[in-house]
């Protein structure tokens, strides 16, 4: 692959920018376990190894099963590994990820109401669009892993 160009380098406020979506995340109201099913499951669907290589690590790091993870993709027929919470999550992962197909359906909304409150559901949107920001960056860069974006 071409080696192209470094966006801290190139754009650093672009970065910052980026940065302060991460920390407001930190803080947020969801729950780290459902941040990792995030960050993977996007990561996977827009087939960024970078971001699924850093998150699956950390996913790990921070309690995650290797079955959990190795079943993210087939997540709807991996019946009583994810809790009906997580498959929320994930749908809404789907669903934002692959707007194009439709976006976040009505049914997924009201199913995450079930468990979530509107707060709940604006950072769950928020870490979704936040990790489809970073696939974006680091597949339009070519950045590889082991190389360091910041």
């Amino acid at each position: 692959m071409q080696k192209r160009l470094n966006i801290k380098e190139v754009s650093p406020n672009a970065l910052k920018a980026m940065i302060g979506l991460e920390i407001y995340l930190s803080n947020a109201s969801i729950a780290k376990t459902n941040k990792e099913l995030i960050k993977i499951r996007a990561s996977q669907i827009n087939g960024c190894a970078y971001c699924i290589n850093i998150h699956t690590q950390d996913a790990i790091k921070n309690g995650e099963t290797n079955q959990r993870i190795f079943l993210l993709n087939a997540w709807r027929e991996a019946e009583g590994i994810f809790t009906e919470e997580e498959k929320v999550v994930l749908a809404i992962t789907e669903e934002i990820t692959l707007i194009h197909q439709n976006g976040l359906s009505d049914e997924t909304y009201s199913s995450a109401l079930q468990f979530f409150s509107e707060a709940q559901i604006a950072d769950i949107i928020t870490a979704v669009i936040t990790i489809n920001i970073w696939n974006r960056v680091v597949l339009s860069t070519h950045l590889q892993i082991g190389q360091s974006l910041a």
